[in-house]
């Protein structure tokens, strides 16, 4: 086996934000040499890293110099330049999650197609070229409202998904590629993270379920264990290792899902990295995502997935009103609480939304911590002096 540890080996990392943060106290474990890229001196890792360097994360030169100067790459965000990656690729340079697989996933047409031609549940939907095809497509009576409507590229935390009622609100679309979806009715948003090395071992968290804020359309709650029933829980993991076979995926993948209201799974999308829906394992798993991710590109011996007590995740996002420099206001109150463990993640600036951090709530009960959870949230504010 190669020798990551303790060193010359140097693991690149594309994308520099608390993703990659969480990752390098994973990598500082082990002592992994790590290089992160990012396009701010101001992102979460920059002070941390082994090697920070300034870069454009869509721009070809960029990302190819960059990855010439590492052994392995891999990224904390999708949105990266695919052309510099496959030339890397094609000069030997393993990267991971592949190039091929990075490129489908970053449009979301193209993940759609590709749920649709290896027979993966998911809601219907049409492709439109830009937005004025859309629009002469309603005139037609091809598509009906309510449907929702979402960006093919560059949609992340809510942006780029409106759910589109009237002819009116396709006004404030932006132009451009995008999809409509049928707007199903379902019980449950769910998500699965599977985990792949190169030898072809593979392995499933529990399914998390997950809340959303009604206006941000961003995640607020990650239950582990979603409280579904265990039939359902199967069918939840079994979709998603179909998802992650039919990319003969390494690395990390979150499989997000709808659980329809006649129990049915349905793809939502997926992320090839660590997610959101993931941190709660930081505190709850025997191997926390970030751990995992690491086993994973590196082709080790993958970690013990399951839970040793139930997580809770909240969001912490920047309040509404207020823009500046954050201030984490009664963070100390809830520090007194048991099994509460806050992640701030070294954005100095906050603003409405923005995600700042969060919080993990463990117990032995599920419900118990779910209450928990409900009391940190009322209490912890992301705010800062200025108001806008």
């Amino acid at each position: 086996m190669k020798n990551y540890f303790s060193s010359n080996f140097k693991l690149g990392v594309l994308g520099g934000g608390q993703l990659g943060r969480m990752l390098l106290t994973e990598t500082q474990k082990l002592d992994i040499y790590t290089c992160i890229m990012d396009n701010s001196t101001e992102a979460p890792c920059a002070q941390i890293c082994n090697d920070f360097q300034l870069g454009d994360l869509l721009n070809f030169d960029d990302v190819y110099n960059f990855g010439k100067k590492v052994d392995l790459l891999t990224i904390e965000i999708e949105n990266v330049n695919i052309d510099a990656l496959d030339k890397l690729e094609s000069e030997g340079l393993t990267i991971y999650p592949k190039p091929s697989v990075l490129r489908t996933i970053q449009n979301k047409a193209n993940q759609k197609q590709f749920y649709k031609d290896h027979n993966i549940p998911t809601a219907p939907f049409t492709h439109f070229a830009y937005l004025e095809e859309l629009k002469h497509s309603f005139e037609s009576g091809v598509i009906e409202f309510p449907f929702v409507w979402k960006a093919a590229r560059f949609g992340y935390d809510g942006t780029g998904v409106k759910i589109v009622k009237t002819f009116k609100d396709l006004a404030y679309l932006p132009d451009g590629e995008c999809i409509t979806e049928q707007l199903i009715p379902f019980k449950n948003e769910l998500a699965v993270i599977v985990s792949r090395n190169a030898s072809g071992d593979i392995e499933t968290y529990p399914v998390v379920e997950m809340e959303f804020h009604p206006e941000a359309n961003q995640v607020e709650y990650v239950i582990c264990p979603a409280r579904i029933d265990d039939a359902i829980s199967q069918k939840a993991q079994k979709v998603a290792l179909q998802v992650a076979n039919a990319f003969d995926f390494v690395g990390l993948l979150a499989v997000e899902m709808f659980l329809t209201e006649d129990d049915q799974i349905l793809v939502n999308e997926v992320a090839p990295r660590t997610h959101n829906s993931g941190h709660y394992s930081i505190e709850a798993s025997y191997t926390n995502q970030f751990e995992q991710h690491i086993r994973s590109i590196l082709n080790l011996s993958l970690g013990n997935t399951d839970s040793k007590v139930a997580g809770i995740m909240v969001n912490l996002v920047g309040e509404e009103g207020f823009a500046g420099d954050v201030i984490y206001e009664n963070i100390d109150e809830i520090l007194k609480i048991d099994g509460v463990t806050p992640h701030i993640y070294g954005k100095k600036q906050t603003k409405p939304f923005r995600k700042m951090g969060h919080v993990t709530i463990v117990d032995a009960d599920v419900n118990k911590a779910r209450k928990t959870a409900q009391k940190v949230k009322e209490t912890i504010r992301v705010i800062s002096k200025e108001t806008i």
